[in-house]
């Protein structure tokens, strides 16, 4: 084909080790093939906060598998059972080629295996027959995990095997995280058994945090309790005591999960299953010297890039944090983020938002998910940023990339469980060399939704002053709203000799109206005659609703000729409005207009009183008439 291989791969925690050694495969292989990798990455199961993993788990549902060639599962990553059934069931549901890891749930794929229970029967058989200890506990992995459950397999035959019965209190089932480790040694101590001679641990992480909880408790590792792991990770490997654990050729299945499918997009065949083998490594943690010394200038020096460069990330953070703590709208926020990811080694960076990434979250305004067309305000690229306002999200790339042999990290940006958008990594090490890229995005979307919320604070600000000062029946101002407004006329008029018009308006008949046909129908009088009002008002004047049947209108720049100009124009459009709206009753009203000038001396009050006297004696009038007609 003469496109690019497009490979996607779906994966959780990319910052530890297992994850990293077997993207470091994927890439090795799609640089030599020349295919693009779209790596599809939560953080779930880390913050212990349910509607934080729904927002993570949230860029799974971005996948547009009609893009993919094929698609590599690290479901093993993934501790929700629901979220992983959810995401085979799409895969399956696309026929695209699948390579999977460690899981043979699912014999429509190309499994990619490690014998996990031959190399940890391996390292009981060790314990039990070298060491010569009787009471094993076992801290395991979450069963639902293929790896795990054949862990605990292989514990269970091996004690099975030596004859050594296990009681249930002996194992701790936990999710992999190094703080299963903490709590499955609190559990053990506190359970009131004989102290354990050694606990097996599913892997390095939780055995790591075993020793160290077990020193807290006063015992020593190896000569007081036997700990090992699984994984031969960096850190068992310079653990003092040196970690016994199983070392496992991850790089070399990542890159076989790779291979399969680019040989199968080409139209070749491979085997659909793939099995490699897990070694051993007998360490200080269980008594015994290791064959192979670590070179003491090596660990120094990685131990001081790793800690030289986790110094840098954390003063870039810091310092991004502080300065995005400042910004109150998105395009200064955004020019913020740019400067600091300068300073990451990226070929591309992008920030993809959702169109309604500002509208209030809630059940019904679809926040929860992603738009049918996205933004890019930010696509950092050699420096420059160049966004692109509008794109289909069926698309993820919101700017194709131009070539093959890339590898893109997409991961949620998220608010809890409501969707904002997404970030785009392109050919990068800081999403999995990294300690901080989590802590980095959650900085950045914490900064986004406190936008988003200062955006709808000042829009509820701006609400509450209009229903301050708009009267909520007629929709024009209040008596407030009229102040406010004719005293900043009034303002801007000072020294300037300018004549005012002020019209003082009173409905006639309301009451009649209230009494014969119901509130409703007063109310609806009351807004026409408003209608008839706002008509008035050309040229910059205003009007209110003054008080229950008041009405006034009010302008600058006026002339004498203006007071029979507008109750001219005031009378003919009642006439027009009770033509229009053909009721039983007649919208009247009487108004009374003044145009005066105006100095420092002058109030607002004063202007009113006089329009007002002029529209009660035409009141008045009325009446008069109406009385003497009746006689």
């Amino acid at each position: 084909m003469d496109r690019p291989i497009e490979i996607a791969v779906i994966v959780a925690g990319i910052d530890e080790e297992y994850q990293n050694a077997v993207l470091e495969g994927i890439k090795k292989c799609a640089k030599r093939y020349r295919a693009n990798i779209s790596c599809f990455c939560s953080f779930s199961g880390v913050l212990s906060s349910r509607k934080f993993d729904i927002g993570e788990y949230n860029i799974f549902n971005l996948i547009n598998y009609k893009k993919f060639d094929g698609m590599i599962l690290l479901t093993n990553t993934i501790s929700d059972p629901l979220e992983k059934e959810k995401i085979t069931s799409k895969v399956k549901d696309s026929g695209i080629p699948v390579t999977v890891l460690d899981c043979d749930d699912y014999p429509e794929f190309y499994n990619i295996s490690i014998d996990n229970y031959k190399a940890m029967r391996s390292l009981v058989d060790h314990i039990l027959d070298e060491h010569k200890v009787t009471l094993v506990n076992y801290i395991s992995g979450p069963i639902a995990n293929p790896e795990a459950s054949a862990r605990l397999n292989a514990f269970y035959d091996s004690m099975d095997a030596h004859s050594i019965p296990v009681d249930n209190d002996r194992v701790y089932l936990g999710e992999f995280r190094a703080a299963d480790g903490k709590k499955g040694v609190d559990q053990f101590i506190s359970s009131g058994m004989p102290r354990p001679q050694a606990i097996i641990c599913a892997n390095d992480a939780m055995a790591l945090a075993a020793i160290e909880e077990l020193g807290n408790f006063g015992y020593n590792v190896p000569n007081d309790i036997i700990v090992t792991g699984f994984d031969n990770t960096y850190n068992a490997q310079h653990h003092v005591p040196a970690l016994t654990t199983v070392s496992r050729p991850l790089e070399e299945a990542g890159y076989k999960a790779c291979e399969i499918l680019v040989k199968v997009a080409k139209g070749e065949e491979h085997d659909d299953d793939t099995v490699f083998e897990a070694v051993p490594v007998f360490n200080e943690s269980c008594g015994c010297k290791s064959k192979k010394l670590n070179d003491l200038d090596e660990f120094r020096t990685s131990a001081y890039k790793l800690l030289n460069k986790c110094r840098g990330d954390i003063s870039l953070l810091n310092r991004m944090t502080t300065e995005l703590a400042e910004k109150d709208d998105l395009d200064s926020n955004l020019r913020t983020v740019a400067c600091f990811i300068r300073d990451i080694k990226c070929d591309r960076f992008c920030i993809c938002l959702c169109t309604n990434w500002d509208e209030v979250a809630s059940e019904s305004n679809g926040s929860k998910g992603y738009t049918t067309k996205m933004s890019a305000p930010l696509v950092l690229e050699d420096g420059t940023n160049l966004p692109v306002k509008e794109f289909p999200t069926a698309d993820m790339h919101p700017v194709p990339l131009k070539n093959g042999g890339n590898i893109s990290y997409f991961m949620p940006l998220h608010f809890r469980e409501n969707c904002l958008g997404y970030y785009i990594f392109v050919n990068s090490s800081f999403p999995t060399k990294s300690l901080l890229c989590h802590t980095l995005m959650l900085n950045i979307s914490n900064s986004i939704e406190n936008i988003r919320k200062l955006l709808h604070m000042n829009s509820m600000i701006k609400e509450l002053d209009r229903l301050y000062v708009i009267d909520p029946l007629c929709n024009i101002y209040n008596r407030n709203g009229f102040i406010r407004a004719a005293d900043e006329m009034l303002k801007k008029s000072q020294g300037t000799n300018s004549k005012f018009l002020i019209s003082f308006i009173d409905m006639d008949g309301l009451k009649p109206v209230n009494d014969n046909y119901g509130h409703k129908e007063g109310d609806f009088a009351l807004q026409q005659l408003a209608n008839v009002i706002k008509e008035c008002c050309r040229g910059g004047r205003i009007c209110a609703r003054f008080g229950g049947d008041e009405f006034i209108i009010f302008g600058d720049n006026a002339c004498d000729e203006d007071i029979d100009a507008l109750e001219s124009v005031f009378n003919v459009q009642l006439k027009n409005m009770n033509r229009l709206i053909h009721k039983p009753y007649e919208l009247d009203a009487s108004i009374g207009t003044i145009v005066t000038e105006v100095n420092d001396e002058t109030s607002l009050f004063n202007l009113i009183t006089q329009a007002d006297e002029i529209m009660y004696e035409r009141k008045k009038r009325k009446r008069t008439s109406r009385y003497l007609r009746h006689d």
